[in-house]
């Protein structure tokens, strides 16, 4: 119920923009980090490490070192345990 008062401003935030999330296999951060998008009542597209997608996205720049990583489109928003208060905090940004 915490996260309850900034989702309108996050799903805002978020209108124009899609959610990717980098995960592994057996990996507790990446479900840590399911269950904080979930707190906050959004979703993102899930793709696993060793996908052809992954494997573009680290060609393009976006670091995949420490999994989860959660990338919008244009910026990493996390990785590894995802914080729900900074994670926030990126969101509206």
């Amino acid at each position: 119920m915490r996260a309850s008062y900034a989702r309108p401003k996050i799903r805002q935030a978020m209108e124009s923009r899609s959610l990717v999330l980098v995960t592994a296999p057996d990996c507790h951060f990446c479900e840590h980090a399911k269950e904080v998008l979930a707190g906050l009542g959004l979703e993102a597209r899930e793709i696993d490490v060793e996908s052809r997608e992954a494997a573009d996205l680290a060609r393009s720049g976006v670091p995949l070192a420490f999994l989860p990583v959660l990338w919008d489109g244009e910026r990493v928003l996390g990785y590894g345990r995802l914080s729900e208060r900074r994670l926030r905090r990126e969101l509206a940004a």
